[in-house]
C-alpha cells in the first residue's frame, strides 16, 4: 500500500531522513515508532507530497508518487497532530465535515457525514461550534473527516497524544473499527504502549534511521534468546532456587518474597517440568505467569544498540 525506497531528507547540512525504506501492507495496522525528532514526521510530509524527498522514492498502490497524482493522494485519510479548531472554529461540525465532502466529491454526503457523526459519538453535537469542542471530540471529528471519503489508507499522528484514558479508548477502538473493515492504517507514534496493543507490524526510527520494521513477536525472539517465568508459592524454603537452576531447562533463578523469578530459554513450555519439580518437593504452585516483554524493552534495546554504534563507529552524517 505504501513503500519508500531510500528515502532521504536533508535541511542544509542536516539529515532528518537518512535512507528509509517502508513497507506498509494491506488490511494492516502499521506503528511507525520513534522518539521526538526522529524524523517520523519528516518521513509523512513526504509521503503525503506536502514536502519532497532529497533523494529515494515514494510508492503509492505500487505507484510511484508525485505531487501530480493526486489521484493517488485521494487514496488516503490523514488525522494530523493539530486539530481543526485553530483554521475553522466558527464553523459546525456538520459544516466542517460538508466542506471536505464537497472538495472531495463525496457521494450522498448528507447521509454519509450523519452516518459517521453517530459512528463517532458526535451526532447530537453536530451544529456545535469547533471552537467549542474539547480535545478528544476535535481528535474524534478529525477522524470523521480522515475517512469520510472512504480512503483505502488512513494515516494518524500521535492520534492520542494529550487525550484522557477515555479518549485514548476511544480512539483506539475506531482504529481497530476501521481496520476491521478493511482499511490499512499507519499511525505515527511515540506511545509505545498503545502501539503494542493494536498494531500487526511496527518499524523503529531514531536518528533518521530505520532500525527495524518487524511484527512483535519476531522482534522479540530476536532480540531477547530468555524469558522469565514467574512462580508463587506459600513459602520458598532455603536452597531451593540452587537446586532449581539444577534442572537442564533453567538457566537461572532468584527470590522475591514468596515469589520464584525463574529464567528460562526463549522457545519452548518449561512450566510443566517447573511445576512437577516444584509438587515433588511438596510446593504447590499458586501461581504461574509468564513475563512478556514489551514493545518498550524491544525499543529501548534496539535504539541504545543503534546509538552505541554510532558511538564506537562514528556518525557518517
Amino acid at each position: 500500500m505504501i513503500q519508500t525506497r531510500a528515502l532521504v531528507k536533508r535541511y542544509g547540512t542536516f539529515t532528518a531522513v537518512d535512507g528509509i525504506d517502508l513497507h506498509v501492507r494491506a488490511g494492516e495496522i502499521y506503528g511507525f515508532l520513534g522518539p521526538n525528532g526522529a524524523g517520523k514526521t519528516s518521513t509523512i510530509m513526504m509521503l503525503l507530497g506536502i514536502t519532497r524527498p532529497t533523494s529515494g522514492d515514494v510508492l503509492l498502490f505500487g505507484e510511484r508518487y508525485t505531487s501530480r497524482r493526486v489521484h493517488l493522494r485521494r487514496r488516503i485519510g490523514v488525522v494530523p497532530e493539530k486539530h481543526p479548531r485553530g483554521v475553522w472554529p466558527w464553523m459546525t461540525a456538520e459544516d466542517y465535515l460538508r466542506f471536505f465532502a464537497e472538495l472531495f466529491d463525496v457521494p450522498r454526503p448528507q447521509e454519509r457525514i450523519e452516518a459517521l457523526l453517530k459512528k463517532v459519538d458526535l451526532h447530537t453535537v453536530r451544529n456545535t461550534r469547533i471552537r467549542e469542542f474539547s480535545r478528544g471530540m476535535l481528535q474524534k471529528l478529525s477522524f470523521t473527516r480522515a475517512i469520510l471519503h472512504d480512503p483505502d489508507v488512513l494515516l494518524l499522528d500521535e492520534p492520542i497524544s494529550g487525550l484522557d484514558p477515555l479518549g485514548i479508548q476511544q480512539v483506539r477502538d475506531l482504529i481497530v473499527s476501521e481496520n476491521r473493515e478493511g482499511r490499512s492504517i499507519v499511525i505515527s507514534s511515540h506511545q509505545l504502549s498503545e502501539m503494542e496493543r493494536i498494531c500487526h507490524r511496527v518499524a523503529i526510527i531514531s536518528r533518521g534511521r530505520l532500525l527495524t520494521e518487524d511484527t512483535m513477536e519476531h522482534l522479540v525472539a530476536r532480540l531477547f534468546h530468555e524469558r522469565e517465568i514467574q512462580v508463587e508459592v506459600e513459602q520458598v524454603p532455603p536452597g531451593l532456587a540452587p537446586l532449581l537452576e539444577k534442572l537442564p531447562s533453567v538457566l537461572g533463578c532468584a527470590v522475591h518474597e514468596n515469589t520464584l523469578v525463574i529464567t528460562v530459554p526463549r522457545q519452548g513450555d518449561y512450566r510443566k517440568p517447573i511445576s512437577e519439580f516444584l509438587i515433588s518437593r511438596g510446593l504447590v504452585p499458586l501461581r504461574i505467569q509468564e513475563r512478556m516483554v514489551s514493545l518498550e524493552e524491544a525499543f529501548v534495546t534496539i535504539t541504545q544498540e543503534n546509538i552505541g554504534s554510532l558511538v564506537n563507529g562514528g556518525d557518517r552524517r
